[in-house]
């Protein structure tokens, strides 16, 4: 029997586990005790990964559709050079532009490298990912706030903090291993800002039932309070920001006597929240999705860092303004994938950066990609509009996880070209596909995440491909050979070459990685960002930002702020309900196509699309426990689901797990204007009851 520590591929924890193997087949699957995130402590997510491919099996040859519909399998050569013709074919046809790609935040760091070199660097077109869909907006934060994307934290802070506080987010569900960190803390008090009594509401010290988008008002609210009152520390603004005078006069007209209105707490809920932080002498922000997914949601995130910033809660152990990351490499997305910013951060038009990731892949300055991506809205919008005629999109399905979904199934009906590469083709994504790539999952693959504490972990094959099975990584190298690219693939052979390249392009950057080698990940404890060429590593855990210096030109954060937008949906006579997602149960993730193999949790979760309802709203509609209701969406759409009656919503308000296709066939094509993150969180809609058992027929009676 051997054992191989790899790295857990759901969430942005990025626990390790120790995979047992014999014969080929893994036997049993640990924890890894002593790892500085999770210690010998994991979710039942992780403990299933041996799971994977074990019910759903999908043949290991890609597949082409004919022109009666059917798939027919090809060999890999076959598919490589069919999908390399077809995107020349439609790019000489109707543009450069006129094929994109669409990623996951799942793939390992070397994936989303060689991906952005294919297809951005090659093929001068588009690629945006699904972080997109949950981390652009901390992102778009850090860069403006820090000058680059950058959280300071280590999970270690959660156990050194005696105020922690969570704004739209629920760890107990979505993070339970960040959640341990919180309950091994002896000394702390947790606060919970949210509209739903969530879970972690329900095991916090305070809970602030904002109103639903009304956080802004809050946050604004709050540092006017925090300035009257002389709660801020102003030595550290004064040495280590800019900005502060400006947002001190933006502040002042949001009084207590609004807050009532604009943020639906009293202003002696305001007044008992801000002395809670100014009596906290190590206190942290954490904020998630809720946050994240919405219409003006940078400046939300932003809200947060001004509140750190003005208090000193930076920095420091147990403090700091703390985006918690949902996918296993969405950090290693943001800076490697080539496609909002060149390979490990930078602007696509700053020449001297440009030159130095040139000379650190070996090609001319004139291979590089000249401009970020277009966004996912845009593909989308783009494939609407006719404008896009070829998509390639891995380890994802946005069919189910795209806001106001219909428009992604109306999309991939007009394109020529639908590749789509993942474990499963039953995915729903792979309905309409003309090309299907079935790839190896993670216990098959080796390569490099980040997690959400600029942790970089590694990822080894538990077990042996099998005859024809092939890594995501393979995949894009044999599209990339068969397009033609000859010597531009020289030194992206392996992933462990291209994590070569990676490194050169980090040399002098803030998330400098030059001192990691592949060799030192293995059998390891990981390693943070930054970590330099011929630097000791000395502490398994370690924050940013302790030396009061930020990654701006002057090296001081900035205040950012701005007055809060109209909300563009707002409730109306018509659609007088407001309809909130989010995750269901620890078990779940995303749209369930690797879940739905466990066993166990197939057992616990509801087959069906449900909700929560409140008490009050299910006994004016006369509904019962498991009754079925229309939800009648803002964005033209309707879907059915079970109600499920609980007090941890409020009247007027519905909440629905995002693991349904149901539920993102409601939410709207609302972006934020900076991070162009979709607004899934607070949707208009109506709703009517319904005959048991049909889903999009309503009660006649």
């Amino acid at each position: 029997m051997k054992k191989v520590q790899s790295t857990c591929n759901y969430c942005a924890l990025d626990c390790n586990l120790d995979f047992y193997v014999e014969d080929e087949k893994i036997v049993r699957v640990l924890p890894t005790k002593g790892y500085p995130v999770n210690d010998g402590f994991c979710c039942i997510k992780g403990l299933s990964l041996d799971k994977q491919q074990t019910v759903v099996k999908t043949s290991p040859l890609p597949k082409i559709r004919q022109a009666d519909g059917s798939m027919k399998e090809v060999s890999w050569d076959e598919g490589f050079q069919y999908v390399a013709d077809q995107l020349q074919e439609l790019q000489a046809k109707y543009g450069r532009e006129s094929v994109a790609g669409i990623s996951t935040g799942q793939l390992t760091m070397e994936e989303f490298a060689i991906f952005g070199h294919v297809m951005r660097n090659y093929l001068k077109t588009n690629v945006d990912g699904n972080t997109r869909l949950c981390m652009a907006t901390a992102v778009v934060a850090h860069k403006q706030s820090y000058g680059f994307d950058a959280p300071g934290y280590t999970l270690k802070d959660l156990e050194l903090s005696d105020t922690i506080i969570f704004i739209g987010a629920n760890p107990v569900v979505a993070h339970p291993i960040l959640w341990k960190r919180v309950r091994q803390n002896p000394d702390k008090k947790v606060i919970v800002i949210d509209p739903r009594k969530s879970e972690t509401a329900m095991n916090a010290d305070y809970w602030y039932p904002v109103k639903c988008r009304g956080d802004l008002y809050l946050l604004y609210t709050l540092a006017n309070v925090l300035i009257e009152k002389g709660w801020i520390d102003q030595n550290y603004i004064e040495a280590h920001t800019e900005g502060y005078g400006e947002f001190k006069e933006f502040v002042k007209p949001f009084t207590l006597d609004q807050a009532q209105e604009t943020a639906g707490l009293s202003p002696e809920q305001i007044l008992k929240l801000a002395q809670l932080i100014h009596e906290g002498k190590r206190v942290s922000f954490w904020w998630t999705m809720g946050v994240n997914q919405g219409y003006e949601a940078v400046r939300t995130a932003q809200a947060i860092i001004n509140l750190a910033l003005m208090t000193g809660n930076i920095g420091r152990p147990g403090t700091g303004a703390n985006s918690i990351t949902g996918q296993c490499n969405a950090m290693g997305s943001r800076s490697y994938s080539n496609t909002a910013v060149l390979y490990a951060g930078g602007d696509f038009t700053n020449p001297a950066r440009r030159a130095k990731v040139a000379e650190a892949l070996g090609v001319d300055e004139s291979v590089l990609a000249e401009k970020p991506t277009a966004t996912y809205n845009q593909i989308i919008e783009g494939i609407n509009e006719g404008r896009i005629k070829g998509l390639w999109i891995l380890c994802t399905n946005p069919r189910h996880s795209w806001t106001n979904n219909e428009t992604f199934a109306s999309a991939v009906k007009k394109l020529e070209l639908f590749v789509v590469q993942d474990i499963y083709d039953t995915i729903e994504s792979a309905e309409e596909c003309t090309v299907f790539f079935p790839v190896v999952p993670g216990i098959k693959k080796e390569g490099t995440y980040i997690n959400l504490e600029r942790r970089l972990s590694a990822m080894r094959p538990c077990l042996a491909k099998k005859e024809n099975e092939i890594t995501d990584y393979e995949a894009i190298l044999g599209v990339g050979k068969a397009l033609g690219m000859g010597g531009l693939l020289k030194g992206w052979e392996t992933p462990k070459d291209c994590f070569e390249l990676m490194k050169k392009c980090s040399k002098g950057m803030p998330g400098d990685i030059t001192g990691v080698t592949w060799e030192m990940l293995e059998n390891s404890n990981g390693v943070q960002w930054p970590f330099r060429e011929g630097e000791a590593l000395e502490d398994d855990e370690r924050r940013l930002y302790e030396d009061g210096n930020f990654f701006t030109p002057s090296r001081k954060a900035q205040f950012k702020f701005e007055a809060p937008m109209e909300n563009p949906l707002p409730l109306t006579e018509e659609y007088p309900y407001l309809f909130n997602t989010g995750r269901g149960s620890v078990g779940q993730w995303h749209t369930q196509s690797r879940t739905s193999e466990v066993q166990f949790i197939g057992d616990v979760s509801a087959r069906e699309a449900y909700l929560f309802m409140n008490p009050g709203t299910a006994a004016a509609y006369d509904l019962e426990e498991n009754d079925r209701i229309l939800v009648h969406s803002v964005n033209g759409e309707k879907a059915g689901f079970q109600v499920r009656i609980s007090d941890q919503v409020r009247e007027k308000e519905l909440y629905a797990p995002i693991h349904y296709i149901e539920c993102n066939k409601l939410t709207p094509s609302v972006y934020d204007p900076y991070s162009k993150e979709p607004s899934y969180k607070a949707t208009p809609v109506w709703f009517e009851k319904m005959e048991r058992g049909n889903a999009d027929v309503p009660d006649k009676n």
